[in-house]
């Protein structure tokens, strides 16, 4: 693994993750890695074919062994799929690789963002995607670091991820 800790971008879809990410790996000069367009790019098919075709269940061990892979390399900055963590032996990876920060959102702001889900197979139907959005909710509070990223903009959201990063690694 690099000397160069992972900056680790967790939360529920539509939290700006990606966004956010693809930003701050430019402004800490790393690589940025989402590990939905990686799963993506490996089994050549969009992840809603992969729920449709296989189920959840097949998608979910697709995306812990992506993690893992993705976790043992350093100076990252990395998207991870809203469920990712959710895996205990995924979450301890990332944790052990660098620093992982929450992003969060207000599930209407989620909601704006996402929109009608299309390519989201867990947010096509809004009562089911909120009923998941409030399951998710204790798991992503147990996470070291949260940030709000309810009505600010990504830059503004880059810059508190891109202070804490390096707070928390210039000692």
């Amino acid at each position: 693994m690099s000397a160069i800790p992972n900056l680790v971008l967790a939360g529920f879809m539509g939290t700006g993750k990606s966004t956010v990410g693809w930003i701050a790996s430019r402004r800490l000069g790393m690589a940025f890695v989402d590990t939905d367009a990686s799963i993506v790019r490996e089994a050549g098919r969009p992840i809603a074919a992969i729920f449709e075709e296989e189920g959840e269940a097949a998608f979910r061990r697709m995306e812990a062994a992506v993690c893992q892979r993705i976790a043992g390399q350093g100076g990252q900055v990395v998207a991870v799929g809203g469920g990712a963590l959710l895996d205990g032996e995924t979450r301890a990876a990332f944790e052990a690789s660098g620093l992982v920060v929450c992003l969060n959102a207000t599930f209407e702001a989620v909601a704006r963002r996402v929109g009608r889900g299309r390519g989201r197979p867990l947010f096509e139907d809004r009562a089911e995607a909120e009923r998941l959005y409030r399951a998710r909710a204790e798991h992503y509070a147990s996470l070291p670091h949260q940030i709000d990223t309810t009505g600010r903009t990504p830059g503004d959201v880059v810059e508190e991820v891109v202070a804490l990063w390096k707070s928390e690694h210039s000692r």
